[in-house]
């Protein structure tokens, strides 16, 4: 039985300035910092930054809760995250939107107002 998202891991051959640049995404340090993984606990989940592998649009993808899409993305652009697309509502007041990190990733990005936190395991 699958219980539901708990880790996203990107590559980031940089993992000294993926560290810095998740930090301030998430605005709060790494729980785990070693040579070869670097993980952030976020609400209840993990990003975990891996050294190898190839960074790019075509690996993992997660889609990372935000209260408000529009205002997340301004201050993601602000921090350097390049543009893929602009907000998309998928319907039931769900909306969508993706930025590449410094290292060429997906962050996908979902206001969704049906998740509900409290059935997270």
């Amino acid at each position: 039985m699958i219980l539901g998202l708990r880790t996203a891991i990107y590559p980031t051959p940089d993992l000294a300035q993926g560290k810095a640049w998740y930090a301030r995404v998430f605005e709060r340090a790494p729980y785990f910092d070693e040579p070869f993984y670097v993980g952030f606990a976020v609400g209840g989940f993990e990003l975990g930054l891996v050294p190898d592998g190839v960074p790019g649009k075509a690996g993992q993808k997660a889609l990372w809760g935000v209260a408000d899409l529009a205002a997340e993305l301004a201050r993601l652009r602000a921090l350097g995250a390049g543009p893929v697309g602009e907000i998309t509502d998928v319907g039931g007041g769900i909306k969508v939107a993706e930025v590449t990190d410094p290292f060429g990733n997906i962050l996908g990005l979902i206001e969704n107002p049906h998740f509900a936190k409290d059935q997270v395991a």
